[in-house]
């Protein structure tokens, strides 16, 4: 998997603004309205999905598009939300941001036995181990956002270090989604959130 939310030279001061103080009506509320209904027909999908894999060990390729889709459409509201790129989140499945990159090999076989582990016993094994430590990582990531927003307001720049901080926050949910939710994933997720060594 590449995941990567690129770093811009500059940020607007103003667009910053702009989304602490009204992103809630003009961001979140339209996006949230279409993602909640396309996160429905994500999760009927999987389901299906899940059956597939079952029976096939193979992932459908209809499937799989949506879901890479819909996924990166989440993320670059996410990457809005969190200021870490500027520019309004594009609409649309087929929508792209120049500075949000998200590549997701298809998965050409899947393991019928991780598919039943990880919907059996994954609460135990991959949930409450990785849940547990995200969310302490979650509450760094939001000191650091929260520092990171004065330093745009007042430098019109996103501290380098403080970047690659949220974004390996993001990357490290993105894995963890893929493999327990998705069910895209057979490898395991680190417990990190620094690029995949195919991706550095």
């Amino acid at each position: 998997m590449k995941f990567e939310i690129i770093r811009q030279e500059s940020y607007s001061r103003g667009e910053l603004l702009l989304r602490t103080f009204f992103g809630y009506f003009y961001i979140v509320i339209p996006h949230g309205i279409v993602l909640m209904f396309l996160g429905i027909w994500s999760s009927i999908i999987n389901f299906i999905a899940f059956w597939t894999i079952l029976f096939t060990g193979k992932y459908p390729q209809g499937v799989f598009d949506f879901q890479v889709k819909y996924i990166k459409w989440s993320t670059r509201l996410s990457a809005s939300l969190f200021n870490l790129v500027d520019g309004y989140p594009q609409f649309g499945l087929d929508s792209e941001h120049p500075n949000v990159q998200i590549e997701i090999a298809y998965p050409e076989s899947l393991s019928r036995g991780d598919l039943l582990l990880k919907t059996f016993f994954g609460f135990f094994y991959v949930l409450i181990p990785h849940i547990f430590v995200l969310y302490f990582r979650m509450i760094a990531t939001g000191f650091v956002n929260f520092i990171a927003w004065w330093s745009i307001l007042f430098t019109g720049n996103y501290p380098e270090g403080m970047h690659k901080f949220v974004v390996g926050t993001l990357r490290w949910a993105m894995r963890l989604n893929l493999y327990i939710s998705y069910l895209i994933s057979d490898k395991y997720p680190p417990f990190n959130g620094r690029p995949d060594e195919d991706q550095a």
